[in-house]
C-alpha cells in the first residue's frame, strides 16, 4: 500500500486544500496556509467557546458575558476549530456547495483537535445537524455528516445520522437575519427514533456557527427524545 501510494503521489502529487500548491505528502494545508488560520485557542468561553480577550487573573474558568447572565441554553459545551473569516471561509465553502468532500478528513482533524475537553467530559454518540431530503437530493451530500463519519473514526464514539431528522423545508439561514432566522427553523427538527437518544450523551455536529439558531433547534428536539446532554462541535465559528 505504501508503494501505492508513492506511485499515485509521482502521478497525482497532493495539493494544499487551500492555495492548491503541491505538497510533498498529504498534510492537508501548506505551512503558509495553516499560519493563516484564526485557530480558536484560549482564552475563550469554558462553557460556549467564545474567545475572550484576556485570561482570568485568579485561575479560575472564564465566562462571556452571555454565560454569566445564565441565559437558557440547551448546550452543556460548545467548540469550534476556527474563526470564519476570508482565511477559512474557502475550506469550509469549497467543502460545502463545491463537491471538495475531501477536505471533510482535515477540516474533522481541526475539530477533533479543537472539541478534546468534549471528549473527556464524556458523550455516547455523534449525531450531525440532518438536511431536508429537498436539500440533500439537491447537494448530494450533508456535509455535516461527512464531518460526523470522519469524527467517529477518530474517536471511536458512534454515529447516529438516522434519528434527528429536518421534517420541515426552510430558507437557507444564510439569506436571513437576527429574529428571522429563529423563526425559519423553529419547529423545523425532530427525533423520529427517541428510543437510541434516551439518556445518551450527544455531540451535535455542523460546519459553521454563526448565531447557532440551528444547533438550539435541534439541541431542543434532542432533549426532549431525552437526551441527556448536548455538546456543539463545529468547523469555524463568525465571531
Amino acid at each position: 500500500m505504501k508503494i501505492w501510494e508513492q506511485f499515485l503521489n509521482c502521478i497525482l502529487p497532493p495539493r494544499c486544500l487551500k492555495c492548491g500548491c503541491i505538497l510533498p505528502d498529504n498534510r492537508g494545508l501548506c505551512p503558509r496556509c495553516i499560519q493563516e488560520i484564526n485557530f480558536i485557542t484560549a482564552p475563550y468561553c469554558q462553557k460556549c467557546g467564545h474567545p475572550l480577550e484576556t485570561l482570568p487573573e485568579n485561575g479560575s474558568k472564564m465566562l462571556c458575558g452571555s454565560c454569566l447572565s445564565k441565559k437558557r441554553t440547551p448546550f452543556r459545551l460548545s467548540r469550534s476549530a476556527f474563526r470564519y473569516d476570508e482565511n477559512s471561509k474557502h475550506l469550509v465553502l469549497a467543502f460545502k456547495f463545491h463537491d471538495k468532500t475531501d477536505n471533510a478528513s482535515l477540516l474533522a482533524k481541526m475539530m477533533f483537535v479543537a472539541g478534546r475537553d468534549i471528549f473527556n467530559a464524556g458523550a455516547d454518540v455523534i449525531i450531525p445537524v440532518p438536511l431536508h431530503y429537498t436539500r440533500l437530493i439537491k447537494r448530494r451530500y450533508n456535509q455535516s455528516a461527512l464531518l460526523g463519519h470522519e469524527l467517529s473514526r477518530l474517536s471511536g464514539l458512534k454515529l447516529n445520522c438516522r434519528s434527528l431528522v429536518k421534517h420541515r423545508r426552510t430558507r437557507p439561514q444564510v439569506e436571513l437575519r437576527g429574529r428571522e432566522r429563529l423563526e425559519n427553523v423553529k419547529g423545523a427538527f425532530s427525533v423520529k427514533k427517541p428510543e437510541e437518544i434516551k439518556g445518551k450523551r450527544v455531540i451535535l455536529i455542523d460546519d459553521v456557527l454563526t448565531t447557532g439558531t440551528t444547533l438550539k433547534e435541534c439541541a431542543y428536539a434532542l432533549k426532549r427524545a431525552g437526551a441527556k446532554s448536548v455538546d456543539t462541535l463545529t468547523v469555524a465559528r463568525v465571531v
